[in-house]
């Protein structure tokens, strides 16, 4: 395997890794083509099959390079010349189709690195095709330096409201939602939780049981096909005292196979903002305050026709040049 090239960002807590240098060919004419190709025939977004491109990715998201909770990027030429460029966002089980931290810390990384040309102070909006649609990161900048982003998503949409799902904890009443990819929502203390560090085992428990149960619910599919299709997160949710901007919520959202993200949650956000838009505690003119179980926010708002943005910050937390000794017994890593 050639020598991987990697920047790396955070945004809100949750890691980003972005490969610069050391893909194989991806073939396809869109990025939605190129996700199939590395998920590979016969696949799903959380076992794809073996190939050049997926050993890249175990490379980088298992151990002794990686870890569980790594997140991260292939970029990938854009579907036309509307955006800057293309991803095919990965983690620790496979694909996903969309991710708002990913494109906040893809669009801090595009201006840092002079892609995209910034003011010292003032907004430039980074055009990103990823396997949902085009999404847009507008990056703020102040005093020379990037300050946050904004992420705006692809149309956010309702599929299904207080579904029953029997997990060990009791019955949830969940949500489903879409923004880019499938999530489900449910009020954390419908299972006696809250939204704790101390009880991250049983959020995560929890929204295993929910995302297994839920799979094949014809509130999960998307019509435009299967990639789209299906229960990507599990948002835990618990409520806050009201800002003077709007609702404030702190949550855990449970993906892939229980992985928990260190951010509120990019993609995730905008299905709880429409969620909170059609109960009427979302107008005009407010905004989501949007906590993760770390402690960082997410601020989140609704604009015309489903469109919702959301605003975070990201930064650099490294370079890398990852490499495969040709004598090392565990090849691209492991996984515990």
């Amino acid at each position: 395997m050639n020598t991987v090239r990697t920047v790396d960002y955070h945004t809100a807590g949750e890691p980003f890794r972005i490969v610069l240098e050391g893909l194989p060919p991806v073939p396809g004419d869109t990025v939605a083509e190129r996700c199939a190709t590395a998920i590979g025939p016969g696949g799903s977004g959380t076992a794809p099959r073996r190939g050049a491109l997926d050993d890249v990715r175990r490379l980088l998201v298992q151990e002794p390079r990686g870890h569980a909770g790594m997140y991260g990027g292939f970029v990938v030429p854009a579907d036309d010349d509307g955006a800057h460029f293309g991803v095919l966002f990965w983690h620790k089980d496979g694909y996903s189709t969309a991710c708002g931290h990913g494109t906040m810390a893809l669009g801090a990384w595009a201006v840092d690195a002079g892609l995209v040309a910034a003011p010292d102070h003032g907004d430039v909006p980074v055009r990103i095709d990823v396997p949902s649609g085009r999404v847009t990161a507008t990056v703020h900048r102040d005093g020379g330096r990037t300050t946050g982003v904004t992420f705006r998503n692809v149309p956010a949409r309702v599929g299904a409201r207080k579904v029953p799902v029997a997990t060990t904890l009791g019955i949830a009443e969940v949500d489903i939602a879409h923004a880019g990819a499938c999530y489900a929502s449910v009020r954390a203390r419908d299972l006696g939780l809250d939204v704790t560090r101390a009880a991250l085992p049983d959020l995560v428990r929890a929204g295993a049981e929910i995302r297994a149960a839920l799979a094949g619910h014809p509130a999960t599919w998307h019509p435009d096909g299967p990639l789209l299709s299906g229960v990507y997160g599990v948002i835990l949710h618990e409520e806050l005292p009201d800002t003077p901007f709007g609702p404030h919520q702190r949550n855990v959202t449970v993906f892939a196979d229980g992985q928990i993200d260190r951010s509120p949650c990019g993609s995730g956000t905008s299905t709880r903002l429409a969620l909170l838009a059609e109960d009427g505690r979302l107008g005009p003119g407010e905004d989501l305050l949007h906590e993760s179980v770390t402690g960082t926010v997410f601020t989140g708002r609704v604009l015309a026709g489903g469109v919702t943005e959301v605003t975070g910050t990201a930064y650099r937390t490294g370079e890398h040049a990852f490499t495969v000794d040709p004598h090392d017994p565990l090849g691209t890593g492991f996984q515990l």
